[in-house]
């Protein structure tokens, strides 16, 4: 976020103390560091410009301007008027958001002046009294609070809620809305239809804030969300090591709404992982095996960008080492969570709850709160250490891999049962009576899964790859909608 820029017009020789007290206060807390960002003149190195074009620049740059009026009106120009009162009357002329805090309760010893400008912002201004430096910040603390809620930027609901401010209707993607609809009517029985307008479509589902797009309506629905939430994305990087060095074999930085956003990570991870396919001794179709399930990689990637806070500027980031999968999102648990909490039966308490609706709807999460309960159960049923899940300056959730020499043994049986079955497979069937038995099942299913496919088929989702581009290319099958949730579509045409 852009940060709000403050300017703080005074007499400088009178309220050098305050002006140093402000300037510390508003670099130094938390909360207005990360909101606004101060000018003062006294900060700004010597340089060959006029120091009068100089401030009221700046007060032109600015978005609040902050008045500090005492007893002193200050050197005059030939026009007889004063820096402060020019700065004053040019913020006015411009529109800006005014602040105006006057010192001491007498006004007696004032310079007739400065009197006269009190007196002409009292007609026009609600302006503060103060004594010392400590009643000047607590009153600008409290106004900035203010301004800040008043624009929407902070809230005391969630910020799935509040509304994206500079975000329209025309930013929406009415092709990703219209999946939403269609997959959640498959998925959960979601009473709409695909011939809903998009005003109706996000005002059933509470996206809409006083008629205007809200953040998770962005995050959802938009065709470049990232235009907006800029720290929206999430970052993969792939490490043969176990530390983070450069560079770095592979990085990806994808974009798009939070269910892309899933769709991508998911597939960077399961692209990187060993893969091994078992042979058919037990049943027609050749098992498929990653080393991390897949639903494990899913839940925590899922889990990563449902709950984050999306007021950090940190993104979500997905990094796969030699030795383990570490998920990082910057969040924090709910005050009535724990991490002990985390392993055994919780409620369910989503940090952005009208973020985390849509995505239950078409079944990327569950609402009963069992992710990480679910994540502990896969990872043991595939032999995998427990995960283990931290909060430090976010919420980390770390995957164990298979030791290097575990995975090699596991490696070399696929390797052998693959040849043997790659020459048995070779025997038995052609590479025509191989698309046929895909589109066969496709022709049953159309929302099958690549995996789903390979199971079936009894070759490696590799070789349902391949296939499916070949029939892609000969014109007898297309892809509708995104990888999770989309459909097949058997179209005709000739193979090659």
């Amino acid at each position: 976020m852009k940060p709000v820029r403050l300017f703080i017009s005074s007499v400088q020789k009178e309220f050098a103390e305050e002006r140093e007290a402000l300037r510390d206060y508003l670099t130094g807390d938390t909360l207005m560091r990360r909101f606004f960002e101060v000018f003062l003149f006294e900060d700004v190195p010597a340089a060959d410009r006029s120091p009068d074009d100089m401030y009221l620049k700046e007060v032109e740059n600015c978005d609040i301007y902050i008045g500090l009026f005492g007893s002193s009106y200050g050197s005059v120009d030939d026009s007889g008027r004063s820096p402060t009162e020019k700065e004053f009357d040019y913020a006015t002329s411009l529109g800006k958001y005014r602040l105006i805090y006057v010192k001491g309760t007498d006004d007696k010893d004032r310079h007739p002046k400065m009197q006269a400008l009190i007196d002409r912002v009292k007609s026009d201004l609600i302006r503060k009294r103060f004594n010392t430096a400590s009643e000047l910040r607590t009153g600008l603390y409290a106004a900035l609070i203010d301004y800040l809620a008043d624009k929407q930027l902070i809230r005391s609901g969630p910020f799935d809620a509040a509304p994206c401010m500079k975000a329209g209707f025309s930013d929406l993607d009415p092709e990703r809305m219209r999946w939403f609809v269609r997959t959640a009517g498959k998925s959960r029985h979601f009473p709409l239809t695909e011939d809903v307008d998009a005003h109706e479509l996000l005002e059933h589902l509470n996206l809409l804030d006083d008629g205007r797009l809200t953040n998770a309506a962005v995050l959802l629905f938009a065709k470049n969300p990232q235009r907006y939430l800029i720290s929206s994305e999430v970052k993969c990087a792939h490490f043969h090591g176990t530390e983070v060095r450069k560079p770095i074999p592979s990085y990806q930085v994808y974009k798009g709404t939070v269910f892309e956003l899933v769709d991508q990570a998911i597939d960077f991870v399961m692209s990187k992982i060993a893969l091994s396919v078992g042979t058919r001794n037990f049943g027609p179709q050749a098992p498929v095996k990653y080393e991390i399930p897949r639903e494990v990689v899913a839940e925590a990637i899922v889990n990563a960008v449902v709950h984050r806070d999306y007021t950090s500027n940190g993104s979500v980031q997905v990094m796969l080492f030699a030795d383990r999968l570490e998920i990082w999102n910057p969040g924090s648990l709910p005050p009535s969570l724990t991490l002990d909490k985390l392993r055994v039966a919780h409620a369910s308490v989503p940090f952005n709850p009208l973020l985390a609706e849509p995505m239950y709807l078409t079944r990327y999460i569950e609402k009963v709160g069992t992710g990480t309960r679910d994540i502990i159960r896969w990872c043991e049923e595939a032999g995998l250490p427990e995960p283990e899940f931290a909060v430090t300056d976010g919420f980390l959730t770390t995957i164990r891999r298979f030791q290097e020499e575990t995975r090699e043994e596991t490696r070399e049986e696929t390797r052998e049962e693959t040849r043997e079955e790659t020459r048995e497979e070779t025997r038995e069937e052609t590479r025509e009576e191989t698309k046929d038995k895909i589109l066969s099942f496709i022709e049953a299913d159309p929302y099958i899964s690549m995996n789903e496919l390979a199971v079936k088929v009894g070759i490696t989702p590799k070789g349902i790859e391949w296939q499916i581009r070949k029939l892609k290319q000969a014109g007898r099958l297309e892809r509708i909608g995104p990888n999770k949730g989309g459909y097949w579509k058997i179209t005709g045409g000739k193979d090659e």
